[in-house]
């Protein structure tokens, strides 16, 4: 029969094993998850961990499909199981609900499960956005949004690591917030993103490695394209070979689109670009509040017609709002104009302008006689970019004063709002408003490149932006320029 020293002693030894096992957790994210999880980290998965255990500051600015979120989520988990229980504290944000709930969350409540699952639970109990340890909220995601960021500052705990997911979405006075909870020598933060906006405050960050430990993921960096060894099951989640080759062919290896979620890298403002990308990303993020109240007329149309096997586009702009496009490769002038007929009943558009040249002009006519007939009510306006600028003594072309003063100077003064757009909507507009170039000729008058060139640089035909230019151009009849709405707006 055993004695209660020999049951104490085994005991000790227990504790003493259970007390190793929990420093070499700590010390090893990726042991931690092999064995808590039954999950395998990547080599640059496995950078990240380890940052965050030797860094206070880590930026991972990545391509698309390395699984950030993921990363981020098991960090999470791991944050909380290794440190005492009560001591830690986690704190994420993402610029939108559905960042912060469907993806982070998501994840970081199937760690929980996961976990449980296989005989090894967590610390406490989680729901959507929650983790509490008794009555205590050990951690929690919100978008910006749902709280102040002077909610942060009572936020204390010897070990709090704070995730900012999709970080380049995030405004600095968050960053700031985050900064102010994470002062303690044993307090991390971790900033991860896609970096697609080089005006943003995470590129400020990404670009000071003197306090940021930084990691640049391409996707030529990942499994799928160096040959790592990995379970065949992750090989399907990561970024793959016809990914690269889909975005290559179709936003072009040079496209911001392509170097931030392709190579990993923040694309760069064009010196002699005319649309400034910094500027376009500032128009993608959600409205101020006084411009929520703003009504959003007028309705218009810009219809950008195909020539030579490229695509028709009707692009619709309510007030400052860009809104929905419709595409199509209809050779046949009649079925042109039934369908801008009927986009002009979908959308209550009150003026359409058409490009005129070439084929434009019959389309012109066809939409005012149709006009006439009663099958619409709205001012149809041709647009010859080819023609003479308004103001000859800035611009040659009426195509150059559009591009300038719609593209460059409207997007420069947040005129756009692009918040609303689908992804991939948004992505191919925003590459194509930033493709063209721009010289200056003899005189000093700017002159944008045309449309031909563009198309033979970067392989395909700006058609997109095109239709935005005109759906925000105003000429005779039209209902008020996008410059108007804002000198409005600025006004009160």
């Amino acid at each position: 029969m055993r004695t209660a020293f020999s049951l104490l002693a085994d005991q000790l030894e227990a504790d003493e094993e259970q007390q190793s096992r929990a420093a070499d957790y700590a010390a090893d994210p990726a042991l931690w998850a092999r064995e808590k999880l039954g999950e395998h980290l990547w080599s640059k998965q496995v950078d990240i961990a380890e940052s965050v255990r030797d860094n206070r500051l880590t930026a991972v600015q990545s391509c698309h499909g390395v699984g950030k979120s993921w990363t981020a989520s098991r960090l999470t988990a791991w944050w909380l199981d290794i440190h005492p229980p009560g001591e830690a504290r986690v704190v994420t944000t993402a610029p939108t609900g559905d960042q912060v709930k469907a993806i982070l969350w998501s994840e970081i409540n199937a760690a929980f499960g996961i976990a449980a699952a296989r005989g090894n639970p967590l610390p406490g109990r989680i729901n959507e956005t929650d983790w509490k340890l008794g009555k205590r909220l050990i951690a929690f995601g919100r978008k910006p949004s749902d709280y102040n960021p002077h909610a942060f500052q009572g936020i204390h705990a010897k070990y709090v690591l704070v995730i900012l997911d999709e970080a380049c979405g995030i405004n600095k006075q968050f960053w700031t917030a985050a900064n102010a909870i994470a002062t303690g020598e044993h307090c991390r933060i971790l900033a991860i993103g896609n970096p697609d906006d080089p005006g943003s405050q995470f590129a400020r960050v990404c670009a000071n490695t003197d306090r940021w430990n930084v990691i640049r993921i391409s996707a030529f960096d990942t499994p799928n394209f160096t040959d790592e060894e990995i379970p065949d099951e992750l090989r399907p989640s990561l970024v793959s070979h016809a990914y690269e080759e889909d975005m290559r062919t179709e936003f072009g290896a040079q496209s911001p689109t392509y170097i931030s979620k392709v190579l990993g890298e923040f694309p760069s403002d064009a010196e002699d670009g005319v649309v400034r990308l910094s500027a376009i990303r500032a128009c993608t993020l959600p409205p101020a509040a006084a411009l929520l109240h703003t009504d959003l007329v007028p309705v218009e149309l810009g219809v950008d017609l195909g020539a030579g096997g490229d695509e028709t586009v009707i692009r619709e702009r309510r007030g400052p709002r860009v809104g929905r496009e419709w595409r199509s490769r209809e050779r046949d002038s009649a079925k042109v104009v039934q369908e801008i007929v009927r986009v002009i009943g979908l959308t209550g558009a009150g003026a359409v302008k058409v490009d005129s040249i070439g084929i434009g002009w019959g389309i012109v006519g066809s939409l005012r006689e149709k006009r006439q007939e009663g099958a619409h009510s709205a001012d149809i306006i041709g647009v010859n970019v080819s023609e003479s600028s308004t103001e000859p003594e800035k611009f040659a072309r009426l195509r150059s004063q559009i591009w300038w003063q719609i593209g460059r100077q409207l997007s420069e003064d947040h005129g756009w709002d692009l918040s609303e757009l689908e992804a991939d909507d948004r992505e191919r507009l925003v590459s194509q408003l930033t493709a063209p170039k721009y010289t200056t000729d003899a005189s000093g008058r700017i002159v944008v490149e045309p449309k031909a060139e563009t198309k033979k640089r970067i392989g395909r035909s700006p058609d997109n932006a095109d239709a935005l230019m005109l759906a925000f151009y105003v000429g005779a009849g039209g209902h008020g320029s996008a410059m108007d709405w804002l000198q409005h707006y600025r006004n009160g």
